[in-house]
């Protein structure tokens, strides 16, 4: 996903103007990562409520499209912004502490070419390892992490997204990473 940030901002005025084909592009280039990291964000426990906040999160950006300052941050940077506050108001509401659970389906599937049945065995229990860590890692250091990961935002896109200084976003990160790779101590060896 390289696409052009300037154009995101002119696709976003374009469509606050009236053009029914702006809001179309800008949706087809960030839908999927939109969705899997409100998803990630929910962790299992919360999977129904996905498409649902998905959808909240396009029909706040379809309505503040004329209020978005392409000087104060990306389109990218404010999409996550507001598809992270669409999950933390859900959380709010539920009155739910997001907690890792192992049971998710459809986060575990990873692709792999031709493999073995053993190798789909392997990859299947550390791809439920891994989800299963990223889950347990606390919501702050889980958005970080995410953010970072799956969205390919910066630092200063994280920490602008979550409300907090650089450093702040840069410790969540640190500390996400550190749990992760204590929890998946050994995999390394075990499968490569």
């Amino acid at each position: 996903m390289e696409p052009d940030l300037a154009d995101d901002a002119d696709l976003l005025r374009a469509h606050a103007a009236g053009d029914p084909h702006a809001f179309a592009r800008l949706y087809d280039r960030y839908d999927r990562p939109c969705f899997q990291f409100i998803r990630r964000m929910l962790g299992a426990a919360g999977a129904d409520a996905a498409e649902d906040l998905h959808q909240e999160t396009w029909i706040a950006v379809s309505k503040s499209a004329g209020a978005f300052d392409p000087r104060k941050a990306s389109f990218r940077g404010w999409l996550f912004t507001i598809a992270r506050r669409k999950v933390v108001d859900h959380f709010r509401h539920q009155k739910v502490v997001p907690l890792g659970v192992r049971d998710d389906e459809a986060a575990m599937r990873v692709p792999d070419s031709d493999p073995t049945p053993v190798q789909q065995v392997e990859t299947r229990e550390l791809a439920e390892r891994l989800v299963s860590a990223v889950e347990a890692l606390p919501p702050e250091q889980r958005g970080a992490f995410l953010m970072s990961a799956q969205a390919g935002l910066s630092l200063e896109e994280i920490a602008q997204a979550t409300g907090v200084a650089v450093e702040t976003a840069k410790s969540r990160l640190r500390y996400a990473r550190a749990r992760l790779r204590q929890a998946l101590a050994g995999e390394r060896s075990a499968y490569v």
